[in-house]
């Protein structure tokens, strides 16, 4: 069995964002949102990987996750030109995926049990796919499956104005070289894509052998601002151990689940988990709350954070107000020259600098 990891499309429901990096690049607890799905393929015992990749985000990709060697996995990049649905992907990797059974991940998913269960139940099966449903608020957002009193799938659609049910079609598929024809019979839909709930329907009205899986722990689609602090929440909130490995000093008091990373000093700060700090950050006369993930080489002073991500590089100088529910990118500047205590909420792309005035 082969993966296949889609880490393509341009990202538009997350920008400013995603004008400058890749939406699976995006860090959740201070780790890359793609390297969930990877290391839940190898936890498989799955050592090929294919990765579906824009032209405008591929090399950022290429670099941050490289060849594999660290997964001891081998991972082959494949270019999809323009992001015409998830069966056009899955007919993009078709030379790299042969006849090969697969799992398919997007990139941009979170499943708390990982996949290891379902691709060993699809391999000592007879089914041709098996998909993963979960029940949703928003099932019109979604593929929809709706099934029988005996749990058997009697039709799928994709994102209905008037769904059928409320189990949506998580971010992993089953497949074996079954999918391949289907894709090849399916037309592009009303939105001019090329759906992989059209492709198994097809299966399904083929008489090929589909079944579903419907999960009961968490499952998260990272494709929004407040998705991805949902993740960065659900994440840190699993976080175990309390781990150490920067210096504190001055009047600082850390308390819960935090993790601080090698380099990083805290003066005069508080934090309270769970909560990550990367490497190499320095926080002085600071409050960082509770699921707040901070990343590596970050700068803050006088400033209080909460429920929040911020990305590398970031330096919030002198803020003297509160962030929360907050998303900033790569290298922003973020300093303020008013005290009157305040709360704000920000989505800041890459390389921003604000003033608060």
């Amino acid at each position: 069995m082969k993966g296949l990891i889609l880490s393509g499309g341009k990202g538009t429901r997350m920008r400013p964002i995603t004008h400058t990096a890749a939406k699976q690049l995006l860090p959740v607890a201070n780790k890359p949102i793609l390297f969930y799905a990877v290391e839940a393929i190898k936890e498989a015992g799955i050592k090929e990987i294919g990765i579906i990749i824009s032209p405008e985000t591929g090399q950022d990709v290429r670099d941050i996750v490289g060849n594999g060697e660290r997964w001891d996995l081998h991972i082959e990049y494949i270019v999809q030109d323009e992001p015409r649905g998830l069966a056009h992907a899955v007919k993009t990797a078709r030379p790299f995926l042969g006849d090969s059974t697969f799992v398919m991940y997007l990139g941009d998913n979170l499943i708390k049990d990982g996949v290891k269960p379902l691709v060993d139940r699809f391999n000592a099966g007879n089914a041709d796919s098996l998909i993963l449903l979960k029940e949703v608020a928003n099932p019109s957002s979604f593929g929809v499956a709706q099934l029988n009193g005996n749990g058997r799938i009697l039709c799928l659609e994709e994102k209905p104005a008037n769904p059928k049910s409320n189990l949506a079609l998580v971010g992993v598929y089953l497949f074996n070289k079954n999918i391949h024809t289907a894709i090849d019979e399916i037309k592009p839909s009303r939105r001019g894509e090329l759906e992989i709930t059209d492709a198994i329907q097809r299966l399904i009205d083929t008489k090929f052998h589909v079944e579903s899986h419907t999960l009961s722990n968490w499952w998260l689609d990272t494709g929004k601002k407040d998705d991805m602090l949902e993740a960065n929440r659900v994440v840190l909130d699993e976080m175990s151990e309390f781990v150490m490995q920067g210096t504190l000093e001055g009047n600082t008091l850390i308390s819960g689940r935090v993790r601080v990373g090698e380099g990083s000093v805290l003066r005069n700060c508080t934090v309270r988990g769970p909560a990550v700090i990367g490497n190499n950050c320095i926080l002085e006369d600071s409050y960082v709350g509770p699921f707040t993930a901070i990343g590596d080489g970050a700068r803050v002073s006088q400033a209080e954070i909460e429920h929040s991500i911020l990305r590398e590089n970031c330096q919030i100088k002198n803020f003297n107000g509160r962030i929360v529910d907050s998303l900033i990118g790569v290298n922003v500047e973020l300093m303020r020259s008013q005290h009157k205590p305040v709360a704000y909420k920000f989505m800041l792309g890459d390389d921003s600098k604000v003033e608060v005035v």
